[in-house]
């Protein structure tokens, strides 16, 4: 069963849908290019690492308990004399709480020198909100903008700071592709809630013709894929969605 909407699914933009939902979306993206690229071009699944720390309030409210370890006899216990006294802390601390995020992209790369061709993103919520995470997306970002590699920046979500991006009409999401050779210029595809994702081309090393991404076919399989229907609209869009697009929505659910 295909998705009610007829472009992006704003219920997949719920904090405990979207990553499932990246994590789908990259795979089945990199099987649809590498159909179309082989045996040119070899197309690989590779993951961002993002390290976060959280303060102790942050702890408490996403429900991640503090490791704790029972207490052992340490080697100066056993070799204590009897009676004498063993020294305990006098005060208590956390160490900073650590958590990763893994996000999957998508490379194509030249079968010969396995050199990187085009980089294919799919932009997540740690891309998009301020602190380390954003600032090492943008970090990798400018380093494929410099290269000789092309790159596609799919955004899906409403919510967050975009990447810089100049000159974009106002949308609920776009697509950016940027051929090395067309520098500083970039395409841009901005979508609103309502309207059909786009097929946009992928580009490959020149004489070669571009393949072809059907953004919004990808999503109605993975959505039938992944049962989305049986649980994402037992809650709301996040961010939420304005008076119109609401009741818009409500019927398209309907």
């Amino acid at each position: 069963m295909p998705s009610p909407f007829p472009g992006m699914n704003p219920y997949l933009e719920q904090a405990d849908v979207w990553h499932d939902f990246h994590e789908r979306f990259m795979p089945m993206v990199a099987e649809r290019i590498a159909d179309q690229v082989d045996p040119r071009y070899i197309v690989k699944i590779d993951e961002h690492v993002f390290i976060q720390e959280f303060s102790s309030e942050q702890r408490r409210l996403i429900g991640r308990a503090d490791v704790s370890l029972s207490r052992v006899a340490s080697h100066a216990d056993v070799g204590a004399e009897p009676g004498a006294a063993v020294c305990e802390a006098p005060a208590e601390g956390y160490v900073p709480a650590m958590d990763s995020e893994r996000l999957a992209f998508v490379e194509i790369r030249d079968r010969r020198d396995r050199q990187l061709v085009t980089l294919i993103e799919l932009l997540s919520p740690a891309n998009k909100r301020p602190g380390g995470d954003r600032d090492q997306y943008l970090a990798k970002r400018h380093e494929v903008l410099r290269s000789t590699a092309h790159l596609v920046e799919i955004d899906l979500l409403r919510g967050g700071q975009r990447p810089p991006l100049e000159q974009l009409p106002p949308c609920d999401y776009y697509v950016m592709i940027s051929r090395s050779q067309q520098r500083p210029r970039v395409g841009l595809w901005p979508l609103r809630l309502r309207d059909r994702l786009p097929v946009v081309p992928i580009p490959l090393r020149e004489p070669d013709p571009d393949a072809q991404l059907d953004l919004q076919q990808v999503l109605h399989d993975i959505y039938d894929k992944a049962r989305y229907a049986t649980y994402i609209y037992e809650g709301s869009p996040t961010p939420p969605l304005n008076p119109d697009d609401e009741a818009w929505a409500t019927g398209q659910i309907a």
